[in-house]
């Protein structure tokens, strides 16, 4: 057996740490990330300092166990052979496409091992492959570079489109773009390079044009996309009532639009009349889809699109729990990059995430844990293990195929404490009480207050 007793202890103790640090090197093996870098970099090369290690060190400071760059160069110096100015220019040169990369890596080796735990959320629409999409702009930086320094704009290091399953809960795919002004729509067609026959794309309505649709169309697959204000519509159908969703009332009619070769192209359009305005004050929703009656009624429909807040929330947890948008990086390679290793670190939570459903029941573990707790156990736990345990003990897992990880992550799953990740459910919010104490002062003292009532009490 070449785990010893320290590691069974660790196992037992903080299963999901031990879960964790397994991933990561299954997922993250050093010889298939340099790969990676030696198949998509173009114009950086490796000398001294391994891809895989600036991934590792990127990877502390995004999972918040160092506060920066710096400080967690300091934390490892001793196994990299360059400075940290070396260290800032290679992260800063990291091309986008060596980013993508890893992301789809990583995301083709998790998702074996959550097949092999058969912890696959159900089927959104079954018989269909669904996949999310969604972009993410990146905050504005600091002005460290000195092309920033006079500039009172906020400067925009990127964004990019990033492609869920949710079925596996994993982040499959990034499409980087390093211009922050440039639109989505610059970055279709190589959407549409990814697209595959049977699969259905759910989208808001950015990716709603002619050419994205036509595009979807050609590739014998299937959109739930929301109807832009703009989208050219040649012809409509009669709009008949179908029912109610969560959101409202349902209708339905068919359209039609003329594809990019000229042609008429027939689809179906569902409209929700909501009950309440959404955010931007709009009272009613439009949604185009291609998807036969037979395989999704109208309400179906309405409850599909629902789904795409999906995404949103993993890019919430990239800004909460992790931190994938890093104020110091001002190059869009370096951003970019930094991003790519949040996805990394978040689809390694959702695995895991994935382990205790298979383990505990999928109802309970999704409505009862958090992933804050999760995440915040691996970071108080991490550095003494990685003290007490040697490199060679996590050596077997680089290249554990993907059904004996997951009878290793079932096992460690069996020691986990739910109750130390209970989600702590808050009351509704309370309206802000109006400011009627009036005062000149610029500040008051809470104490001084409290006493003020105590007495009159």
């Amino acid at each position: 057996m070449y785990l010893g007793a320290l590691f069974d202890r660790f196992a037992q103790k903080s299963p999901v740490t031990v879960m964790t640090r397994a991933l990561m090197e299954n997922a993250l093996a050093p010889e298939a990330l340099d790969d990676i870098f030696a198949k998509h970099a173009e114009l950086q090369y490796e000398r001294t300092l391994l891809f895989s290690s600036v991934v590792d060190l990127m990877g502390l400071v995004v999972c918040k166990v160092q506060p920066a760059v710096s400080s967690a160069y300091r934390a490892v110096k001793d196994t990299l052979p360059v400075s940290l100015t070396a260290l800032y220019d290679k992260i800063n040169g990291i091309e986008g496409e060596v980013s993508a990369a890893l992301v789809r890596h990583t995301g083709e080796r998790l998702g074996a091992i959550v097949e092999a735990m058969g912890a696959q959320h159900p089927a959104l629409l079954p018989g269909y492959r669904v996949k999310i999409i969604d972009g993410n702009h990146f905050a504005a930086t600091e002005r460290r570079l000195a092309v920033l320094r006079r500039c009172k704009a906020g400067p925009l290091p990127g964004h990019a489109l990033v492609i869920l399953d949710p079925a596996l809960m994993l982040a499959t795919d990034m499409i980087p773009c390093e211009d922050g002004h440039a639109q989505e729509r610059s970055l279709f067609s190589q959407v549409l390079a990814r697209v595959s026959p049977g699969e259905l794309w759910l989208g808001d309505r950015n990716f709603c044009t002619v050419g994205f649709l036509h595009g979807i169309l050609k590739q014998r697959s299937f959109f739930c996309i929301r109807q832009h204000a703009n989208f050219p519509v040649a012809s409509e159908g009669t709009l008949r009532g179908r029912g109610r969703c969560a959101t409202g009332e349902v209708f339905e009619q068919s359209v039609t639009f003329l594809g990019e070769d000229g042609l008429p192209v027939e689809i179906r359009r569902v409209l929700v009349r909501l009950d309440k305005p959404t955010r931007d004050g709009d009272t009613e929703i439009a949604i185009l889809t291609n998807v036969p009656p037979r395989d999704a009624s109208a309400v179906k429909i309405a409850e599909l699109y629902q789904e795409r807040w999906t995404l949103e929330g993993l890019f919430l947890t990239l800004t909460q729990t992790l931190d994938g948008e890093i104020p110091s990086l001002g190059y869009p390679k370096a951003a970019l990059f930094a991003f790519s290793v949040a996805l990394v670190s978040y689809n390694i939570a959702s695995v895991i995430r994935a382990a205790l459903r298979a383990k505990f029941g999928h109802e309970k573990v999704e409505r009862e844990i958090s992933g804050y707790y999760i995440a915040n156990e691996v970071r108080a736990t991490s550095t003494g293990m990685d003290l007490a345990l040697d490199e060679a003990d996590w050596e077997p897992f680089h290249a554990m195929p993907p059904n004996e990880m997951a009878r290793r992550l079932l096992e460690y799953a069996g020691h986990a404490r739910l109750d130390a990740f209970k989600r702590t459910p808050r009351g509704p919010k309370k309206p802000v009480p109006p400011r009627t104490k009036h005062t000149t002062e610029t500040h008051v003292s809470t104490a001084r207050l409290l006493a003020e009532v105590g007495t009159k009490q």
